[in-house]
């Protein structure tokens, strides 16, 4: 990985010299079917770059990841491909003030999802191709220069095998001679430029609509997905959605979507949920669901089509300088996916999964040692990579619901569509967007970025209060705390149980909380509250605190909150508690057992069924672990045997008892529900669902290798063969942990999926001790995987390998020795074993705090 990485530096000095005027991009593709009798699979492409010298000097280079290239021209000049191309980049020397380069390559098809991916499906053969680039694997496909701030327009054309269908960005037509010819795009950056090719299932509407001056826009939709999904494939919901969106963003952007036709494509093994490819949108292939799924599933897909649309204006017509600004896009679409679906969809109630889920993922991210400023500092690729976290994603999104608070509804959106008129197809920074805010706000948008954007950490508000003779409250403050204290625009709730028993809100008030203390005067003089709570109705970014009736009226009454948002709050801060080692797991655990049946936000329900599973695993005393288990278990199926026959909440509760399943009983239940000897009112055991409680009884050594084969032959698909590996490698036995070890560690056969699913499996919370010996071998070999292997996979084995199971000071002390003998590792691998290292420091104290309950 080293010799691919690009410095922003490089980059810098690479836009000073040149613009790109355009490029033209002739791939053949007919080597993706039939036998290979290379070692690596490849196809020719070949690429011609005209270019532009605007600064001074006559050198620069040129990006491409090939096995081998055939030739290199640079102005009719023949350049000797041996002496000028290294494996990641070609050389090139005395430049003209107007240039054209061509590169005649072969380059390799992908099995990590990165560049040209290839998917064979084992249900019936047919070969599936597309691209994935972000942040830099468009040179994987055809020589470029790969920075996103050299925009150019791309003509594609493609050969393809007989039958296939090929889309890029543009429109294209497939002429006499059998090859597929795309129209220019619009400039754009080569990251978002896309090919997908083969005989994909596809389907197509129109979206219309009367503009502001009187004419009329019509964009061609297109959505696709393997042949083999093709009967579970909803594309109505989808094209549902799409025209909601564009409805939406044509409302309040003013500015037409500018790239022509819009097709979403659904493709095999994607790393990502989704990217934004302007006119070729793609999306991992699980958003379309193969069983009855709950409609949390719907709305996060709903939310993926309305952030990637998001990204048409926000990221693709304005794109940032470098990585450095990546907020700029990415902080918008996860903000303007909640905003729209909300406004927009039937999911209204967007901000409440947005404050349970997304802002979840964001305080964990803020708390790692890895924590930065949402405008980042990216030294080169790698960084780039890891930087599409928790903090450039959901805190810019919540820090941009603030800002919305802070400045106006209508500033913000005038804002933003001055931003598209003034930059459109080019390149930005953050200076270009506060200059915009502060014309339409009229705020000191300098002051407000350097509290919220160019600073780390999230802070911790807390609420004292004070009360007269007769129960009044005569002050209440807001507390903060952080190593940067910031600017909140918040609302503080006071909530009292009502004679019907709900715990509703009877006074409220916003107010401006600076410095570490702020005294809300409006509230002065209320009765006194059951619960106060900081940060009502989600409008600022920050950890929330209870005092303690507020926090003893939880531990009660929770589930008798009537707002489904201030429960979903309060959840989040009951959790944050938790993994801050100032609540016991096992309270933590009795809160869920308590009220999780009552919760009718299934979004909501779902995450606090994941944060009670990690509570017993991670954060639960050692001694107390088998018991919380077995709480959990018996609190599972009573709620599933009470939920409602065929309900979501029956699903949901299913699969949270199988994840948690336990004793001999449980297993027992979960082998009738299969065989069909045992039924429970309403419950489709679907073919997903059928996976959900086969992995469990995997994982205990209730189903063994020829099992598991009888399933996959249930459901010999390319989804039923990740289920079937993952399950493999789940299996309590040595000699399969050392095999799936094997298989990812010593070897690079398996594509990213099966990857990802072998990981998985290998590490399970109940078989501690059998993968005890793999924590010393993992320090062995991460620094070889790191070097050898892909960014993705390399990310992917880091994380998932890393013995966090292994819960001891020891495990803490190896990490450390590792990384103090490795000072000069990779700082992205350094990264990834620092946010490790602090996930276990965390869980070892969480574990302290239950540890002292049972005392």
């Amino acid at each position: 990985m080293p010799g691919e990485n690009l410095s922003r530096d490089e980059a810098h000095e690479r836009a000073a010299l040149l613009s790109v005027d355009g490029y033209e991009v002739a791939l053949d593709l007919r080597s993706a079917v039939g036998e290979s009798a290379e070692d690596v699979r490849t196809f020719r492409s070949v690429t011609t770059i005209r270019f532009r010298r605007t600064g001074d000097g006559d050198a620069t280079f040129a990006d491409l990841i090939a096995p081998s290239v055939n030739a290199v021209t640079l102005n009719g000049r023949a350049l000797d491909p041996a002496a000028v191309f290294d494996g990641s980049r070609i050389a090139l020397d005395g430049l003209a003030d107007e240039n054209v380069l061509v590169v005649d390559a072969q380059c390799a098809y992908s099995r990590t999802g990165e560049g040209m991916h290839r998917f064979v499906d084992p249900e019936d053969g047919e070969v599936y191709l597309y691209t994935q680039y972000e942040p830099a694997d468009a040179r994987r496909v055809h020589a470029n220069f790969e920075q996103p701030d050299l925009k150019a327009p791309y003509r594609f054309e493609v050969t393809a095998p007989e039958g296939w269908t090929v889309w890029s960005n543009g429109v294209g037509e497939q002429d006499a001679d059998g090859v597929w010819r795309f129209a220019e795009t619009a400039p754009i950056s080569t990251y978002i430029t896309c090919v997908v090719a083969g005989p994909y299932h596809y389907v197509t509407d129109t979206y219309k609509r009367a503009l502001a001056d009187g004419t009329e826009i019509a964009i061609p939709l297109g959505a696709m997905c393997r042949k083999g999904l093709a009967k579970h494939f909803d594309a109505d919901d989808v094209f549902l959605i799409t025209k909601q969106g564009f409805d939406f963003f044509h409302d309040n952007f003013d500015y037409p979507y500018p790239f022509g036709k819009y097709d979403q494509a659904f493709v095999p093994e994607y790393n990502l949920g989704a990217m934004e490819n302007p006119g070729l949108v793609t999306f991992r292939e699980e958003y379309i669901y193969r069983g009855k799924v709950t409609q949390a599933a719907y709305e996060r897909r709903a939310n993926v089509i309305l952030h990637e649309m998001a990204h048409m204006w926000f990221g693709d017509l304005v794109t940032m300088v470098w990585w450095d600004d990546l907020w700029l896009k990415e902080s918008f679409a996860d903000f303007m996916g909640s905003f729209s679906l909300a406004e927009a969809t039937r999911f209204t109630n967007s901000w409440v999964t947005f404050a349970n889920s997304r802002k979840s993922w964001a305080y964990r991210a803020d708390q790692l040692p890895s924590t930065h400023p949402i405008t980042a500092d990216i030294r080169d690729l790698e960084d780039a990579k890891l930087n599409f976290d928790g903090i450039t994603y959901a805190k810019g999104a919540s820090v941009l619901k603030q800002l919305v608070a802070y400045a106006g509804r209508d500033a913000f959106l005038e804002g933003a569509r001055r931003y598209f008129k003034r930059h459109a197809y080019g390149n930005t920074r953050l200076a270009d967007l506060l200059t915009v805010l502060e014309e339409t706000s009229g705020r000191d948008m300098k002051a407000w970025s350097k509290s919220w954007l160019q600073t780390s950490g999230v802070n911790t508000l807390t609420p004292s209060v004070t009360y007269d003779a007769e129960g009044r409250i005569t002050e209440l403050a807001v507390l903060q705390e952080g190593d940067e204290l910031r600017p909140h625009r918040a609302a503080v709730g006071l909530y009292r149980v009502a004679p019907d028993g709900t715990l509703a809100r009877y006074a409220r008030a916003e107010a401006d909380i600076t410095g570490t203390s702020t005294v809300v005067a409006e509230l002065a003089g209320q009765e006194r509250p059951d619960l106060v709570l900081v940060n009502d109705d989600d409008l600022t970014y920050c950890k929330i605190r209870f005092d303690e009736g507020s926090l003893a009226t939880l531990r009660a009454h929770l589930g008798d909150i009537a707002d489904p948002l201030a429960r979903a709050l309060c959840w989040s801060a009951l959790w944050n508690l938790t993994r801050d080692g100032l609540m016991p797991a096992r309270d933590f655990v009795k809160v869920v057992l308590d009220f999780a049946g009552r919760e009718t936000d299934i979004g909501v329900l779902q995450m606090v069924h994941a944060w009670a599973r990690s509570a017993v695993t991670h954060y639960a005393a050692p001694d107390w672990r088998t018991e919380g288990g077995r709480l959990l278990a018996e609190g599972g199926l009573r709620e599933l045997r009470l939920a409602e026959p065929g309900s979501e909440h029956q699903l949901t509760w299913a699969r949270f008892f199988a994840a948690v399943a336990s004793t001999e009983a449980d297993f027992q239940l979960l082998e009738g529900l299969l065989d069909g000897s045992a039924v429970i009112d309403g419950l489709d055991v679907d073919q997903e669902l059928r996976w959900s409680f086969l992995e469990p009884l995997a994982t205990h050594g209730r189903a063994d290798e020829a099992r598991i084969g009888e399933e996959l032959a249930r459901d010999d698909t390319a989804t039923g063969k990740r289920h079937q590996v993952r399950c493999l490698a789940a299996r309590p036995s040595a000699a399969v942990k050392a095999q799936a070890w094997a298989q990812v560690v010593e070897s690079d056969a398996l594509s990213n999926a099966l990857v990802e699913a072998t990981i998985a499996g290998f590490a399970q919370p109940s078989q501690r001790e059998l993968i005890a010996p793999y924590a010393e071998k993992y320090f062995a070999v991460i620094e070889r995987i790191w070097a050898d292997r892909s960014i993705q996979i390399g990310m992917d084995v880091v994380r998932g390998l890393f013995p966090g199971l292994q819960d001891r000071a020891e495990t803490l002390a190896a990490t450390d020795a590792w990384l103090t003998a490795h000072a000069s590792a990779a700082p992205a691998l350094r990264r990834l074993v620092l946010e490790a290292r602090d996930d276990l420091a965390r869980a070892l104290r969480a574990q302290e705090c239950d540890g002292r309950a049972s005392a």
